[in-house]
């Protein structure tokens, strides 16, 4: 990943075609952590963690600062009892 820090979700991506596949996993601790940082309720946390995983799925990545706020507002209109719903 090239990166020297924890995460909080890694997606494998074994795409073929039209067909989604992979595997995504997630540290329930980072997420925990996460929430505790951002104010949030863990869940809703939770939550868009498993969507930014599947997102990655479709497609979208987060290494610029452009993709980044894509996958921001796609998590954001996904989650439930989200301020963008």
């Amino acid at each position: 990943m090239n990166h020297d820090f924890f995460t909080d979700v890694i997606t494998f991506d074994y795409n073929e075609e039209d067909i989604i596949n992979g595997e995504i996993y997630i540290s329930l601790d980072r997420v925990q952590e996460n929430a505790k940082q951002l104010q949030t309720d863990p869940t809703l946390e939770l939550y868009r963690i498993i969507i930014h995983g599947f997102l990655h799925l479709c497609g979208y990545q987060d290494k610029t600062s452009e993709e980044k706020e894509t996958m921001t507002q796609k998590e954001d209109y996904y989650i439930p009892n989200s301020k963008e719903n």
